[in-house]
């Protein structure tokens, strides 16, 4: 083996290249089983995200069901999801240009459009969608948009005939969500919300029964849930049992709900489930005679266990993915998407006889040396008020380069979005991509994620811009205890949320030489009247009712407080953002100007919240790296092109 070259840290080179990981950057998901046919979602970034829906047949062949220029995706809650449905290879798909629903067999042939388009006064999306047993009918949320007032979301069925017949099942409740119908076709569910909660804070389980014939609904009663209940995932099972996932017990758990009761099914202290941005993701399936598959994972493998519907443990089924998602049972084996911290996403089946493996699609075709990856280590850290935080860290990796034993590493916080949500050890490329050049890095699961229990995440409440700012500090702060980060050398970055909590950091306390947030919020107070309807009062429970909590508002947004700003910092937002406007990260970049603090800002046209389009994500990731460079004093490995810096003579 040759002796490795000796560099600073953040000056190695590697083979991680932002083009790498554009190439590298497909989209899993939404798993479809239907008979033979296993059906997933694919979102593209060298086709500027276009989402295609991908078949592949039983004789191992695969298909694109939707053609260019059409786009399988949907905007319900801006974040989508449940964007098709398959039965009988005849798939029916929201289309992205005009969120219209298509009918398109998968065999080929242009997709026919089967809802009316959008007038002037109103237009309409459509999520979540489900196909009745009998393919007359298609299932889901309609999300009616207006001019000048708040979207209208009801459940809804549509005919599939091509009438254009569209017939509301349950109105008058400000959000729903998993319209499903039974396997006798007489039963429905769904779920239903209300400002000021979230899925994820309170939520409610209907029952009603359904005459496929008129595709209409009567005998509407409440299962479960209500206040300060969370209800994730319902699903009938085939014998007629409705399943779901709900957190009365401080964690998310399987129960069931038949003859008018509902009843813990596995109890564990464990989340089987997560928040619901998005529609229609899936943790469990049913096998054929009714028994209930439920994913779950540690560090080291995951698993599949098999359980009746009394609970008992009946099969459980070793895999080598420790993050696992999208799960669909097919006769006798399942199918899924899954991750590790050494291998990338992929579309799996997985024998649940012998075990057996078959990748369909990976994420990425990418030959990488494993050597170059960083393997994490699940770290659990102090915090402020007495509490715990926890994290993965990564060590700086690289066979070919070291440094010369003078130095400590950079290290990168990263903050994720949400923040109801979480981080996990599986595979990225976007962290190797900094891992690979000699930086630590730690991706926090701060106060508030998802994957600890609702105490750790009903923690952030009232908390928010605090506990999550303190959080990451903390984990920078145990790491440069252990000897493993370079105190001077921190940067902090995170988008959306995560944004907002790198902009905090920067602003409120002195611990970070430098900060990159994408499409963050600098002014709760703007925040508040200019986003969408899903998150209009998320931070009702995040930070206070408003304007009640007026004061509080102000004290946490960073945009009032600019004069203890003194940090640099990097601006990137997508013009299209319908989420976190442009408009923050404008009112943002306009304080450091005037203050002459060293900052760049970086606008892309066509994106949205999260950027999907290669050219642009290739240039966001060498732009934070060159940047950091200019702050920290070291040259990166490379040919990177210049990024505008203003007022960079104060550096």
């Amino acid at each position: 083996m040759p002796a490795k070259q000796t560099s600073p840290y953040g000056s190695w080179e590697s083979p991680i290249s932002a083009d790498l990981i554009t190439e590298g950057g497909l989209r899993l998901g939404e798993v479809r089983v239907d008979g033979d046919d296993i059906y997933w979602h694919e979102g593209r970034p060298e086709e500027a995200g276009r989402y295609v829906i991908v078949k592949r047949s039983g004789d191992g062949s695969t298909s694109e069901v939707n053609p260019a220029p059409f786009n399988a995706r949907n905007a319900v809650h801006e974040y989508g999801g449940g964007a098709y449905a398959v039965r009988n290879g005849v798939v029916y798909f929201a289309n992205w240009d005009d969120q219209r629903i298509y009918r398109a067999v998968s065999d080929g042939g242009e997709p026919e459009v089967i809802t009316d388009a959008p007038d002037i006064e109103r237009n309409d999306r459509f999520a979540d969608l489900q196909l009745s047993n009998d393919s007359s009918w298609l299932l889901a949320v309609r999300e009616h948009h207006y001019e000048n007032m708040e979207a209208d979301n009801e459940i809804v069925v549509i005919a599939t005939d091509g009438s254009g017949t569209v017939q509301v099942l349950a109105r008058g409740h400000d959000f729903y969500s998993s319209p499903r119908q039974n396997a006798a076709g007489d039963r429905i569910c769904w779920l239903s919300w209300d400002h000021p909660n979230m899925p994820w804070d309170s939520c409610e389980l209907w029952v009603a029964d359904f005459d496929t014939n008129s595709g209409s609904v009567s005998n509407e009663r409440l299962a479960t849930g209500g206040i300060d209940t969370s209800i994730v995932q319902p699903e009938w099972a085939p014998d007629g049992t409705l399943v779901f996932i709900t957190d009365e017990s401080g964690w998310w758990n399987l129960s069931k709900w038949s003859d008018g009761r509902a009843e813990p099914l596995v109890s564990e202290k464990k989340d089987h489930g997560g928040p619901a941005w998005a529609f229609g993701f899936s943790t469990y399936s049913f096998t054929g005679g009714s028994s209930v598959l439920l994913k779950g994972s540690n560090d080291k493998r995951g698993v599949f266990r098999e359980f009746d519907l009394d609970g008992n443990q009946v099969g459980e089924t070793i895999v080598l993915h420790t993050s696992i998602a999208e799960v669909n049972v097919g006769g006798s084996s399942v199918a899924y998407i899954g991750a590790s911290p050494t291998s990338a996403a992929e579309v799996v089946v997985v024998s649940l006889d012998d075990g057996g493996v078959t990748t369909l699609k990976s994420s990425s075709d990418i030959e990488l040396d494993s050597a170059y990856f960083s393997v994490p280590a699940a770290i659990t850290f102090p915090t402020t008020d007495n509490g715990e935080a926890h994290a993965f860290y990564y060590p700086p990796t690289n066979p070919d380069y070291e440094s010369d034993g003078s130095e400590t590493p950079p290290l990168l916080v990263i903050s994720h979005g949400g923040p109801t949500s979480a981080t996990s050890s599986s595979l990225s490329l976007s962290v190797q991509f900094w891992t690979s050049r000699g930086f630590a890095v730690v991706d926090v699961n701060y106060r508030g994620s998802t994957g600890h229990g609702k105490a750790f995440r009903d923690a952030l409440k009232g908390n928010w811009g605090v506990y999550d700012t303190d959080d990451c500090i903390a984990a920078a702060d145990y790491l440069v205890s252990q000897g493993l980060a370079d105190t001077d050398r921190l940067a902090i970055k995170g988008g959306s949320a995560g944004g907002y909590t790198t902009i905090n950091a920067l602003t409120f306390e002195d611990r970070f030489a430098v900060g990159a947030t994408y499409y963050g919020i600098a002014d709760l107070s703007v925040f508040i009247g200019d986003t969408h309807k899903y998150e209009s009062r998320y931070l009702d429970s995040l930070i206070g009712p408003y304007p009640e909590a007026k004061q509080l508002y102000y004290d946490r947004s960073a945009i009032n407080f600019t004069d203890q700003l003194s940090c640099p910092m990097i601006i990137l937002q997508g013009l299209e953002d319908k989420i976190v406007p442009p408009s923050q990260a404008e009112i943002m970049a306009s304080e450091l100007r005037d203050k002459g603090i060293p900052f760049s800002l970086m606008m892309f046209e066509g994106e949205q919240h999260g950027f999907r389009q290669s050219k642009n994500i290739k240039a966001s990731l060498e732009g934070e790296l060159y940047f950091y460079g200019r702050v920290m004093g070291f040259v990166p490995a490379g040919d990177l092109p210049d990024v505008e810096i203003e007022n960079e003579s104060a550096l």
